[in-house]
């Protein structure tokens, strides 16, 4: 090859690669990480939709930095190990800037070391058990003290519960989430004899057995509550068998964690009107900003009929926020853009203010709603003002005394007030 040819064959590759990458920059990408199938897409694929609208809205905006948004999505199936794999392939086969995804504690576990060690940034939009606190996640649902704690607090104060059953789903968020009520309900004297705790896999359908050890357990002459942490589309036999057994909210109320507006619009809720739900939004909550968002969504899902809930306004809110610190850093770069996160208030939907905390959790009300026939939730109990979120629970003895705090001032999210030791991410 001639030297004037082999020299205008390299221009050409070079020119080829530079229009190459500077088209792959054209864009800026947001992973979806969200199960459209398997048993969690119930839940989960509302907020793989609730992503897109907020994608559209930005874009009709302009976009971030001179750029279009550009929503990459994956199924996960919901297959935990599937989250590992999908979460690389985002990262380093679509090179997405930020992810939004995950419901289970379990899929945020697989997903954590791998967007630890590639540097990533996921907003994970559900409540969960708390005791962690990571640089490369923004945890948008409610921690164990803005969820859980309340909603115990509010059996025992208002309804006088003497007896407690703690059901759940078998993995980590309700098996943690659970380890911090058995502490927190020892602590206010209740006897261990009146504590029964279940739980059964994903998916699980046949309830009877266990409706009926509820029934039996609630007959001992004490007032009696279900504490609920079953996610998934195993709340449908669930709640259908508490109306076949003939269990109302007036014999033994049940108080959900993981059960909101979407999954109660695939159940008959007549048998189910007065159990209880706890979150920080409902969609039946009235301000000007709820209001907004309940039109955008049902004009963008082309359904009247579809319901908003808990995870979509977390969703909302870590959206918003990451578009005002790409904003404000002027660059996707997760390190500067999670720093730039720090502080950043938002609107929330029930007409207050969120915060995102140092320690990468939100400051939310929280709210305790009653299931309606019409299978939405009234509010009937909410707190005077906005809670900030817990990384670590007060009420665990390897806990009580850490903290996380991602300020510049110690980039930490495990540090131990006591012994002055940073023992997690650095």
């Amino acid at each position: 090859m001639k030297v004037t040819q082999f020299v205008s064959t390299l221009a050409l590759s070079i020119s080829c690669a530079i229009s190459a990458s500077a088209f792959a920059a054209d864009t800026i990408k947001v992973g979806v990480l969200h199960s459209l199938s398997g048993t969690m897409a119930i839940s989960e694929t509302t907020l793989k939709d609730t992503v897109l609208m907020m994608v559209e809205e930005q874009n009709k905006k302009g976009g971030l930095l001179g750029k279009q948004l550009e929503a990459v999505v994956v199924d996960p199936a919901s297959n935990w190990p599937l989250f590992a794999e999908k979460t690389r392939e985002l990262l380093t086969q679509e090179k997405v800037d930020v992810i939004f995804g995950s419901w289970t504690s379990v899929s945020r576990k697989s997903v954590l070391p791998v967007i630890e060690e590639l540097n990533g940034l996921m907003f994970y939009p559900v409540q969960y058990e708390g005791e962690e606190s990571s640089k490369n996640i923004f945890y948008t649902g409610a921690a164990p003290n803005q969820q859980a704690i309340p909603a115990v607090d509010y059996l025992m104060d208002e309804l006088e519960i003497k007896r407690w059953v703690l059901a759940g789903t078998d993995y980590v968020y309700p098996r943690t989430t659970n380890k911090i009520l058995l502490a927190y309900l020892k602590s206010k004297g209740v006897d261990e004899a009146d504590i029964m705790v279940n739980y059964t896999p994903f998916g699980h359908s046949d309830w009877q057995s266990i409706v009926s050890d509820v029934k039996k357990f609630g007959s001992q002459g004490k007032k009696t509550a279900v504490v609920s942490t079953i996610n998934g589309d195993a709340n449908v036999p669930f709640y259908k068998e508490l109306g076949n057994q003939g269990i109302s909210s007036e014999d033994i109320p049940v108080i959900a964690f993981s059960v909101g507006e979407e999954e109660l619009s695939g159940i008959d809720t007549k048998p189910l009107v007065g159990h209880l739900a706890a979150w920080n939004y409902f969609q039946s909550v009235e301000s000007a900003e709820n209001e907004a968002f309940i039109a955008q969504w049902k004009k963008f899902i082309g359904d009247d009929k579809r319901v908003t809930n808990d995870p979509m306004e977390a969703t909302y809110i870590g959206f918003k926020m990451w578009a005002q610190a790409v904003t404000d850093a002027k660059t996707t770069d997760v390190d500067a853009v999670e720093q730039a996160m720090l502080g950043q208030t938002t609107p929330n939907l029930t007409g207050g203010i969120a915060k995102m905390n140092n320690n990468h959790h939100l400051s939310k009300p929280v709210l305790i709603g009653e299931i309606q026939d019409d299978g939405q939730l009234e509010v009937v109990w909410s707190t005077d003002s906005v809670v900030p979120g817990d990384a670590w629970s007060d009420f665990l003895p390897g806990s009580k005394d850490l903290i996380a705090d991602w300020s510049p001032a110690l980039k930490c999210g495990n540090f131990n007030t006591v012994t002055k030791v940073c023992s997690g991410q650095k």
